[in-house]
């Protein structure tokens, strides 16, 4: 018996309250269960605009314990209605620490773990250093719907590495939530093109889908310069080809289904596993 996945991205505008974001998440959901989709996935920190673009002592309060983070309960009350599964992207605190956290929901409505960001940028309207601690749970994968999946968070999806580690725990498709656009140090620098590469060069030199999911529109911080996030959410297969995909201003969802066995089959056959030569990547490991 062929084992399918349906899979679904989540692109939408949140620079609403978090009530409304929520809402909007929900909805989404909810129409991409309604195409069949089993495992659903929202942008990064959805519940509220992105506030990451300064520095302000006040956005910690944003901040909640797993179990207590609206998005959180919300995901885990629709994952059980629907019977779906959602990575559901949150900011975590944990006693004095702060983290960029994803909290996997299962079709039930249990939380199997959670995964915290590993790579945290640092850089103009992207200050996420100032908020967040490196992750310290290493890399996860999660078992849903007779599959395993890895999930990464944004800044993850530049690196090789953690791709390939989650490939190598078992995982056969590999998801990342995101909240990425404009660049306020050079407004001639558009990252879309270079952001979709990457992932899709995850697809290929792993041979499985990657499923990516950002934000879209622009969000006011303050009264300044308003930040523009560039959707162009997407889904490619496991030989890199882009299935689905969104623009730089829609609202919407991604849906695509796959055969995991052919994906499996395609991946023993281009050998990249293998091949692999793991005594000649020490230096990967060391931090000079």
């Amino acid at each position: 018996m062929t084992r399918s996945i349906s899979v679904a991205a989540l692109q939408l505008p949140l620079a609403g309250t978090e009530a409304e974001n929520i809402d909007a998440v929900t909805d989404l959901v909810s129409q991409a269960a309604g195409h069949g989709a089993q495992i659903i996935l929202p942008p990064e920190l959805f519940s509220g605009p992105y506030f990451c673009k300064t520095q302000e002592e006040a956005h910690f309060a944003l901040a909640r314990p797993t179990l207590e983070h609206p998005s959180v309960r919300a995901m885990a009350k629709l994952a059980k209605q629907l019977g779906v599964a959602i990575p559901t992207s949150f900011f975590e605190r944990d006693g004095a620490h702060f983290y960029n956290t994803i909290a996997m929901i299962d079709a039930g409505g249990e939380i199997l773990g959670t995964y915290r960001k590993s790579h945290i940028p640092d850089g103009p309207g992207y200050q996420e250093k100032y908020y967040f601690r490196p992750g310290n749970s290493g890399f996860k994968v999660w078992d849903v719907f007779g599959t395993r999946i890895g999930v990464g968070i944004c800044w993850d999806q530049w690196y090789p590495e953690c791709a390939r580690v989650m490939a190598l725990m078992g995982a056969e498709m590999l998801f990342y939530p995101t909240a990425i656009g404009a660049e306020p140090q050079d407004s001639t620098l558009d990252t879309r093109h270079m952001w979709r590469r990457a992932m899709v060069g995850h697809a290929v030199s792993n041979c499985m889908p990657v499923i990516a999911a950002n934000r879209v529109g622009s969000e006011d911080d303050h009264g300044l310069t308003p930040q523009k996030f560039y959707g162009t959410s997407f889904i490619a297969n496991e030989w890199g080809d882009v299935v689905a995909d969104l623009d730089d201003n829609e609202t919407g969802l991604l849906v695509a289904t796959f055969d995991l066995d052919q994906a499996r089959a395609h991946r023993a056959s281009m050998g990249f596993f293998r091949d692999r030569r793991p005594q000649l990547y020490s230096r990967l490991a060391q931090d000079i």
